[in-house]
């Protein structure tokens, strides 16, 4: 097997500045034992890109050549969010910025609970998926960046549950575990999280 050529590079920059990101990342990739230093972006004085693609895919790959371009470094970004078949797959790559203002969670939890009211039906779930794509370049002009993509199936809940995780976890609801995202524990939602789902897929790349 030859290692991949980044791996020679000794340093992998995160291409993100979300405390919450940067959390679960910094244990999924301690797990994951990699001989290289893994540095989250704001470390380095890099803000965040500007997010003008029209998918996770083409947003992961913005941020990860962004990151690279400045740090001169492989880089790795996760784009994700949470979508809804009911509304059309919104929140989707707006998810972070759903009720105008970057990262405020509680609004745009808000903002998902009101859009969903009118569509609530005695008894029937709505649907709902976590989507996360990991985007992965050797360089910022990288004309094959590496694609891993999970999604994490699950309902939307009428009112949070939970002071765990971060996002929409209070809302998304698992059904075969019968708890919310937000009741899991750290270790238990990377586990099999899109987030997670993603990272397995990054892991089993580097075992090829």
């Amino acid at each position: 097997m030859t290692a991949p050529a980044w791996l020679s590079q000794g340093t992998l920059v995160l291409a993100s500045n979300n405390k919450g990101k940067i959390a679960e990342f910094e244990k999924l990739f301690a797990e994951l034992n990699l001989p290289v230093d893994v540095i989250p972006q704001g470390q380095l004085n890099i803000e965040d890109a500007i997010e003008d693609g029209l998918s996770f895919v083409e947003n992961a790959i913005i941020k990860a050549r962004h990151a690279s371009k400045i740090s001169g470094k492989p880089a790795i970004a996760d784009d994700s969010g949470i979508c809804v078949p009911a509304l059309g797959g919104a929140p989707g790559i707006y998810s972070a910025r759903y009720a105008g203002a970057h990262g405020n969670d509680a609004a745009n939890n808000e903002k998902l609970l009101a859009d969903l009211q009118p569509l609530r039906k005695d008894g029937t779930a709505i649907e709902g998926m976590f989507v996360c794509v990991l985007a992965l370049v050797q360089h910022a002009e990288d004309p094959l960046p590496q694609i891993f993509q999970g999604i994490w199936q699950g309902e939307i809940l009428d009112a949070p549950r939970g002071e765990n995780g971060f996002g929409y976890d209070p809302l998304f609801w698992l059904p075969e575990l019968g708890i919310s995202s937000a009741e899991m524990s750290k270790e238990e939602k990377n586990k099999i999280s899109h987030r997670g789902q993603a990272m397995q897929l990054f892991k089993a790349s580097l075992e090829k």
